[in-house]
């Protein structure tokens, strides 16, 4: 429950509201969460498998990508569970550490995707800056490297707000207008003064989750376009920009989510405007990526007509 003193609140759960307040609607929304989910589970873990299992994805671009996959399988879950659990068992409420934890993994999540994202941009360079070298330099210990470093400053770039946030006692409602546990619509629920923690929330957002990752990914493909101009057959440009066509596609349908979501000036208006945008961002990406790697990549589809001969084979 939560006490009230002069229309504050000191909350112990938060209610989540979900994607829509309308009755009929709650049947087809709780489908179509369920068939997204579904296919970010098959879609992002055949991939995870195929790497691990075909020695011919074992390589730097496909350990970063088998990444990628554990890391949309975790934003999805982490963000789309309560909208299952609340159709299922209608308790819609969540208490105020699970909401914290909500947050805090989510947040980090949007951090090692991006900075994943620009480690990928980095391989790419090697790829096709370097590629009589590309095995020297992208060798285990750098490709793990890599990996925890991007682990390690997605988790620590939200602490900043998360420990802000948690110095708050009071809220002026339980109800979060959300579908889960996002720092924007807590805020709005703040009964006292918010404008630190919205100023670090914004330079977290702007600088730390956005601009530095986006800097990272983009000095590569200085590089790559570079050396793309220097490339006379117009077969070879083809291939140099087929190598990163996967990877671009990826980087520009996430960023373009992320600063609808986060970074737009109405960021702190309407928060049912902004709905959409989350669901897309955390729902509709992780489907796409898959699909966006398994339909322009040879190498996965290679690796699934081999699965699939393999299993006719064994049957």
């Amino acid at each position: 429950m939560f006490l009230n003193s002069t229309n504050q609140t000191s909350m112990e759960y938060f209610i989540i509201k979900g994607i829509a307040d309308v009755p009929e609607l709650q049947a087809p929304i709780f489908l179509l969460v369920l068939l997204i989910y579904l296919i970010t589970v098959c879609g992002n873990g055949t991939i995870f498998l195929l790497i691990c299992v075909d020695r011919h994805l074992q390589t730097p671009m496909y350990f970063f990508l088998a990444n990628l996959s554990i890391v949309d399988f975790s934003s999805t879950t982490i963000t789309l569970h309560k909208v299952l659990l609340t159709f299922i068992t209608g308790d819609n409420t969540v208490s105020y550490l699970a909401c914290i934890i909500q947050m805090y993994i989510f947040a980090s999540l949007i951090g090692h995707e991006l900075l994943i994202l620009a480690a990928m941009s980095y391989d790419r360079y090697v790829a096709i800056c370097n590629p009589l070298r590309y095995h020297v330099i992208m060798d285990h210990k750098l490709c793990g490297l890599l990996c925890s470093c991007c682990y390690l400053v997605g988790c620590a770039q939200v602490l900043a707000p998360t420990v802000i946030f948690s110095g708050f006692s009071c809220f002026t409602s339980n109800e979060v207008n959300h579908f889960f546990c996002d720092i924007i619509p807590l805020i709005k629920i703040i009964c006292n003064d918010t404008s630190v923690l919205e100023m670090v929330v914004f330079i977290q957002g702007l600088f730390i989750i956005t601009l530095l990752p986006f800097v990272l990914t983009l000095i590569p493909y200085g590089f790559i376009i570079s050396a793309m101009m220097k490339i006379h057959s117009r077969k070879g440009k083809q291939k140099a920009f087929y190598t990163c066509s996967s990877h671009l596609t990826v980087v520009s349908l996430l960023y373009v989510t992320f600063i609808c979501q986060y970074l737009t000036p109405n960021s702190y208006g309407s928060l049912n405007s902004k709905k959409l945008f989350s669901l897309f961002n955390t729902a509709a990406v992780p489907v796409l990526n898959p699909l966006i790697y398994s339909l322009k990549n040879r190498d996965v589809k290679s690796a699934i007509r081999r699965r699939l001969d393999f299993c006719k084979s064994v049957s």
